[in-house]
């Protein structure tokens, strides 16, 4: 084989690439405001998650 067939074959990927950025086309995004309702959903999530956790360390940890 010679070296370009070995080249082929192998298709060698430099580490770099991986963690560059792509350059692709910026989209623009369109922030909104967020409403009372969708701010008492969120904290409900929250706390919630809040809650479960504490319970879950509590058992864990006891």
């Amino acid at each position: 084989m010679t070296l370009i067939q070995t080249t082929m074959i192998i298709k060698t990927h430099p580490i770099s690439a991986i963690f560059s950025r792509q350059a692709v086309e910026k989209k623009v995004k369109v922030s909104r405001k967020l409403t009372h309702q969708d701010w008492v959903v969120i904290d409900r999530i929250v706390v919630t998650l809040l809650f479960t956790l504490a319970i879950i360390a509590a058992i864990v940890f006891s």
